[in-house]
């Protein structure tokens, strides 16, 4: 069956989500504005999470997963994720289901015309430390990249598959995507979509994660931008 559209869906011990996962993907599945699959990622849970994985991957065409050896972190989950889908366009929700498939319905509607779109999460329901980290980590990041992104982590993307691929992602370059789009000078365009509470299993991100780790970040970024090799080919025989 051909699909247009992969949803990456990153996980590390997520055995309570599952069941909410299959129910809220599947529903998504009868509505979505193209023919969609779901790509399961499994980044080394030790919990029953590839138990649960395997069943429900078995009951939907439409499902399935890789599973890690190891723990490697959200990064190698994504680029794992872009490295195994073959669907013009691909994309991106985390486990914990605190944004709803259903917008990617609203991100969908600009993809013909950008090259990524990302969700930008309206009154979030995260704690004060987590909004406020979030927000001064979000400002660091947009004053060494100038992408005019305010919320790259949130975790709800669509992305042409033919720039994905070309990302040379590092741990910790989920939250740069917009900026390495623009690198390869494509469009990119944020949209507003819905947040909710966690309402099973553990963040994964403490203070370090959303404040400190993406600074140090930054500099692997402008390395990175310095070095990164773009080109367009005009002719072929």
């Amino acid at each position: 069956m051909k699909y247009d559209f992969t949803i990456i869906v990153p996980l590390y011990n997520e055995e309570d989500n599952i069941s909410r996962l299959e129910k809220e993907l599947g529903d998504y599945l009868k509505v979505a504005s193209k023919k969609t699959a779901v790509l399961f990622v499994n980044d080394g849970s030790k919990d029953k999470s590839q138990e649960l994985l395997e069943k429900i991957c078995k009951n939907n065409e439409a499902f399935s997963f890789l599973q890690f050896t190891k723990n490697c972190g959200l990064s190698t989950a994504i680029k794992a994720g872009f490295d195994h889908v073959n669907t013009p366009l691909v994309g991106y929700i985390d486990a914990d289901l605190q944004t709803s498939p259903q917008d990617f319905n609203l991100l969908l509607e600009h993809i013909e015309d950008y090259d990524l779109v990302t969700g930008v999460r309206s009154n979030r329901k995260d704690s004060f430390v987590k909004n406020m980290s979030s927000k001064i980590a979000n400002g660091i990041r947009r004053a060494f990249t100038n992408d005019g992104m305010d919320d790259t982590g949130c975790p709800l993307k669509v992305i042409k598959t033919e720039y994905a691929k070309r990302i040379p992602m590092f741990k910790g370059l989920h939250r740069f995507l917009p900026a390495m789009i623009l690198l390869q000078h494509g469009k990119i365009i944020q949209i507003p979509v819905q947040h909710f509470p966690r309402m099973a299993g553990q963040a994964k991100f403490g203070l370090w994660n959303r404040l400190f780790g993406p600074l140090v970040d930054c500099f692997a970024y402008l390395w990175m931008k310095k070095k990164y090799i773009n080109y367009q080919v005009a002719k072929k025989e």
